[in-house]
């Protein structure tokens, strides 16, 4: 019976850690979304202060033209740590699942242990009469 607790709270220490996983990715994207926004204001800035919005133009801004390859990296990772964030997720659910399996069989094999223990003394106590 022991083997099996420990193997519940080894499986909740794990969704903890999942969760925290998953807390720690939603965050990063969050902070990427934001840094987007600040770009595009800055790229938007650039625009208005030059005059010059057409990337083409030989004039245009080397600050706008690095911030805008910037947002494009970022936005690339945000893809990218959308589809962790899917992993993650789906990896949390498994674990969630096994646990509640894991502790339903905990339970289920107390209430049989319950069940059969006084049938057990009843016999011993025959048995010694």
């Amino acid at each position: 019976m022991k083997s099996r607790d420990n193997a519940v709270r080894l499986k909740r220490f794990q969704i903890e850690d999942k969760v925290r996983q998953v807390g720690q990715i939603e965050t990063m994207i969050e902070e990427f979304n934001r840094m987007i926004a600040d770009l595009d204001r800055e790229i938007e800035s650039e625009h208005r202060r030059t005059g010059i919005d057409d990337q083409a133009h030989f004039a245009y801004s080397t600050f706008a033209r690095a911030a805008i390859q910037r947002r494009a990296n970022l936005e690339t990772s945000v893809a990218d740590l959308n589809s962790q964030l899917t992993t993650a997720k789906a990896a949390l659910d498994l674990a969630e699942a096994e646990l509640a399996r894991d502790e339903e069989r905990i339970d289920r094999d107390s209430v049989m242990d319950r069940r059969s223990s006084p049938g057990r003394r009843a016999t011993d106590r025959g048995a010694a009469q």
